[in-house]
C-alpha cells in the first residue's frame, strides 16, 4: 500500500511537471519578441559609410581650393575611396580576427580550470549567482546540475564571469567586406558631382550639396537603428562631415596662399 502510494505521488508529480512545462511552452509561444540582433553588421555599415562619406569629401573640398580640374580631384578621390576601403576592411578584419582569438584563449584556459581546479571554479558559479541576489541554499542545486554538464559549465563561465559572447566563424572576413563596401558606397557620394561637372568650383558646391543630404540621411537612419533621436543623430553627423571638408578646404587654401 505504501509503494502505491509512493507510485500514485510519483505520477502527481510527474503529470505536475508535464503540465507546468507545456504552459510554459504556451506562454513562449504566444510571446514573441522582437529584438534588433544585427547590432555587429550595423556598426561595421555605419562605420564604413561614415568615414566614406566624410574623408572623401574632405579630400574633393580640399583640392577643389587649390584649383585643380574635376578630372584630377575624381581621380585622387576614387585612389582614396580604393585606398581607404582596403584599409578599412582590413582594420575590420584584424579587429574581429583578434576578439575570435582572445575569446579562443580565454576558452582554452578556462577549460583547464574546470578540469584542474573544479571546486574553485563551482565557488565561482555561486559568487557569481549571489551577486543576483540568490541565496546559497538557491543557488547550490544550479551549481551541481551545471558540474554534470561541463559544456554548460564551460559556457556559463564564458558568459557571466568573462563577459564573452562566441564569435562567429566568418565575423572576421564579414565585418571585413561589410566596412569596406559601405566605405566605398559612402566614398563614391561626395565624388559623383566631379564626374558630371568640369569646373571644379561649381562641382564642389553640387558635392556640398549632395554630401551634407546624403549625411543627414545616413545620420538619421542611423539614429532609427542605434536607438538616438534620428533628427539629433542627422545634424549630429551632417555637422562632423561638413566641419572635416571645411577645414581641408580651409588648409588647402592657406598652403596655396603660402
Amino acid at each position: 500500500m505504501v509503494l502505491e502510494e509512493g507510485r500514485a505521488v510519483t505520477k502527481t508529480t510527474s503529470a505536475a511537471a508535464m503540465g507546468s512545462t507545456s504552459a510554459t511552452e504556451k506562454l513562449l509561444q504566444k510571446h514573441q519578441e522582437n529584438h534588433f540582433t544585427a547590432g555587429e553588421v550595423v556598426r561595421d555599415v555605419i562605420m564604413g559609410v561614415s568615414d566614406g562619406l566624410t574623408v572623401p569629401f574632405a579630400l574633393a573640398a580640399g583640392l577643389s581650393g587649390t584649383s585643380a580640374p574635376s578630372s584630377i580631384i575624381l581621380t585622387a578621390g576614387i585612389a582614396e575611396v580604393a585606398a581607404g576601403a582596403i584599409s578599412m576592411g582590413l582594420g575590420g578584419y584584424l579587429a574581429a580576427k583578434s576578439e575570435a582569438d582572445h575569446y579562443m584563449r580565454e576558452l582554452k584556459r578556462e577549460q583547464e580550470e574546470i578540469i584542474t581546479v573544479p571546486d574553485a571554479e563551482a565557488a565561482e558559479i555561486g559568487d557569481i549567482l549571489s551577486q543576483y541576489g540568490l541565496q546559497p541554499h538557491e543557488y547550490n542545486p544550479m551549481v551541481n546540475a551545471l558540474r554534470k554538464n561541463p559544456q554548460a559549465w564551460l559556457d556559463f563561465m564564458m558568459k557571466f564571469e568573462l563577459g564573452l559572447e562566441k564569435p562567429e566563424p566568418r565575423r572576421a572576413l564579414q565585418s571585413a567586406l561589410t566596412i569596406a563596401l559601405a566605405y566605398i558606397v559612402g566614398g563614391l557620394v561626395p565624388l559623383l558631382p566631379y564626374v558630371f561637372i568640369t569646373t571644379a568650383e561649381k562641382a564642389m558646391l553640387t558635392s556640398i550639396g549632395v554630401t551634407l543630404t546624403a549625411l543627414l540621411i545616413f545620420g538619421c537612419l542611423k539614429g532609427h537603428f542605434t536607438g538616438n533621436r534620428p533628427l539629433q543623430s542627422a545634424i549630429q553627423t551632417a555637422f562632423i562631415g561638413a566641419l572635416a571638408s571645411a577645414a581641408a578646404y580651409a588648409m588647402a587654401k592657406l598652403v596655396q596662399g603660402a
